[in-house]
């Protein structure tokens, strides 16, 4: 019979290591009080992790003998698609798709699975949310019917990974991440395990076989990715599809983007035969009519994008104690810094007028370089003068009336002058008031022309 061997000291001594199994109020070596400390016990099981030789191939290298040779992209079809993930779909690439419900998310990737049918190039579109016929009436719609596309409506991991190794598409779409389960995870199809499996069998099989795949994924209240956070670090690519459902604009915009730049913007357009790319987006925040006063046009950057939004301002006197401040498209606390700022810096009185502040089209303008388009509007709006058409504002004001420059403007006048803009008043007149000065004199110089009132 094997002896059983003795349990360890229970109670040790800080000071001199003395050891005893019964605890005792003072060491027995160096005679000390309240040294005395329980010891934890030995269980004699040790974790060790055995060295694994790497193959070959896959030995460490110095980094200057490793070779830089851009992966080939695929174009999509869908030139916009296309420069917000940097020139094309990479292989391997694991792409997150995400947006509001209803924004147009899938409406998109069908219109890209459709394109790169047409270039001949099998793709495969998984749908866990909406049944076959649904997606078929959709694509006779849209104009997406193609024998090179292959739709299966599965909610079962491992059922879409039967589809894949069966159909053997170059492009996988699967829509959505939050509604597949897969039998080896216990819970719903939508909880956090479930998805973190899912998505992470999807990126296996991508990097495996160099198959491209994008995952549609939804969003919470805030307008953040739903499920655990890891989804977006295994992904290669994020993408966010956003638009204000009462326009047709949509932007297509990259968070997160390891094969190209996170800075550019795909402009899109909802139309009833489905989406539409928009490769110059200049006209569609610019008024169609002529000159009216309280208008201003000012250069706004999306991503690399540079693009004339207008600015519209109406003022109308009141009596109330409170005037109202309507915003729509811009910053509210910015239109309420810049309208201070007119009063007490400029001399131009508003705090007795109601104020509208718009842009026009439907597009969301908030960066300061809208701030001397604003208040060029609202002075505009009290003078009942018009601003040429020749003539575009770009400048952050400061609480101290003056015009500061604002980032990538070399960019904007690039872009103002390319669409006809001959004067664009900025950090160049120094002060509000010089500014509107600037615009006083372009307007007087070109009122025979233009057949405005001068401002």
């Amino acid at each position: 019979m094997a002896t059983r061997k003795p349990a360890p000291p229970a109670f040790v001594c800080t000071e001199c290591g003395w050891t005893t199994a019964k605890w005792a109020g003072r060491c027995g070596e160096c005679q000390q009080w309240g040294t005395i400390q329980e010891q934890g016990t030995q269980t004699g099981i040790v974790q060790r992790v055995t060295a694994v030789a790497p193959a070959s191939d896959r030995a460490a290298r110095p980094i200057t003998q490793i070779t830089t040779i851009d992966s080939p992209r695929r174009t999509s079809g869908v030139g916009e698609f296309d420069r917000v993930l940097g020139g094309g779909i990479v292989p391997g690439a694991a792409i997150l798709l995400s947006g509001e419900p209803g924004v147009g998310k899938s409406t998109l990737l069908l219109e890209v699975a459709a394109k790169a049918a047409i270039a001949g190039r099998r793709v495969l579109y998984a749908s866990a949310e909406e049944s076959p016929a649904q997606v078929r009436l959709r694509a006779e719609r849209t104009g997406a019917l193609h024998d090179e596309l292959y739709l299966a409506s599965e909610t079962d991991l491992a059922t879409i990974l039967g589809h894949i190794d069966e159909v053997q598409p170059q492009l996988v779409i699967v829509d959505s991440v939050q509604t597949v389960a897969s039998s080896l995870i216990d819970g719903a199809a939508g909880q956090p395990s479930q998805v973190r499996e899912v998505a992470s069998t999807l990126i296996r099989i991508a990097k495996e076989r160099g198959l491209p795949i994008v995952i549609v994924g939804h969003v919470t209240k805030d307008g953040q990715v739903a499920g655990p956070r890891v989804l977006e670090h295994l992904v290669d690519v994020v993408c966010h599809f956003e638009g204000d459902r009462q326009t047709s604009l949509r932007f297509l915009r990259a968070l997160k983007n390891r094969f190209g730049p996170t800075d550019e913007v795909g402009c899109f357009e909802m139309t009833g035969d489905g989406i539409a790319e928009v490769p110059d987006p200049s006209g569609l925040f610019l008024s169609q009519g002529a000159t009216e006063p309280g208008t201003c046009v000012a250069i706004a950057l999306e991503g690399r994008r540079a693009m004339p939004v207008e600015v519209q301002a109406l003022t109308i006197r009141t009596t109330a104690p409170n005037p109202r401040r309507v915003v729509h498209g811009l910053d509210g606390s910015r239109v309420a810094m810049v309208l201070a700022v007119l009063e007490r810096r400029a001399g131009i009185k508003v705090s007795d007028q109601d104020v509208y502040v718009s842009t026009v089209g439907g597009v969301r303008f908030t960066e300061p370089a809208a701030d001397l388009a604003i208040a060029i509007a609202v002075a505009g709006s009290l003078s009942n003068s018009a601003v040429p058409r020749t003539v575009a504002a770009v400048g952050e004001l400061s609480l101290a009336g003056e015009v500061r420059p604002v980032t990538q403007f070399a960019q904007r006048r690039s872009e103002a002058k390319r669409l006809g803009y001959e004067q664009v008043i900025d950090d160049r007149s120094k002060t509000l008031r010089a500014a509107l000065g600037d615009v006083r004199s372009r307007s007087t110089q070109r009122r025979d022309e233009d057949d405005i009132p001068p401002f």
